[in-house]
């Protein structure tokens, strides 16, 4: 089937095709066939923005989390198990895919991704909007520990590495891998 056959295919049965969405297959996670963003209730919050210059690099930790891990994810010890691509999007599609992937990834219990934003050459250029939201929305999800700039093979000042808590099912798995050898 030549490549344009397959593109009418799938506009023809109504699927969605997104190739800004990578993920990386891991023993214990399956790989969604698609997000539906549409059914999401997305809380990420738009509107007024601090624009983050663009020699800040972004950075955060919560509250609790061990510096070692932040610094380790800025080390870009921790391999990537997803990637989402934001580049030259609308704000609104970023925000919509954005939400759906990190809900996805946490449900998936992925730990680690990497979120390519773009770089800008202004303080006010459409990358630099796009990154300034990120820092903001990253920080509005509970499961997010940290995030980072990455490292420059993965994308350097336009992408950033993030860590999520585990999930309640890896947490019991782990209680109980542990729970067995202690006897």
């Amino acid at each position: 089937m030549n490549p344009d056959d397959k593109f009418l295919f799938l506009d023809a049965m109504e699927e969605k095709h997104n190739d800004d969405v990578h993920w990386q297959p891991s023993r214990n996670t399956r790989t969604p066939q698609r997000i539906d963003t549409l059914q999401l209730d997305n809380v990420l919050t738009t509107g007024f923005l601090d624009l983050v210059p663009l020699g800040t690099p972004l950075e955060f930790k919560r509250d609790g989390l061990q510096t070692g891990v932040l610094d380790k994810l800025r080390l870009g010890k921790y391999s990537q198990q997803a990637s989402l691509t934001l580049l030259r999007q609308p704000v609104e599609q970023c925000r919509q895919q954005l939400f759906a992937f990190i809900r996805q990834a946490h449900k998936d219990g992925l730990r680690n991704v990497l979120i390519v934003h773009g770089k800008g050459k202004a303080d006010n250029s459409h990358a630099n909007v796009i990154r300034s939201y990120l820092a903001r929305w990253l920080t509005e999800f509970d499961y997010v520990q940290a995030f980072c700039s990455a490292l420059p093979h993965h994308g350097g000042s336009g992408a950033c590495y993030v860590a999520l808590k585990k999930s309640e099912q890896a947490k019991q798995e782990n209680w109980e891998r542990h729970a067995k050898r202690s006897r």
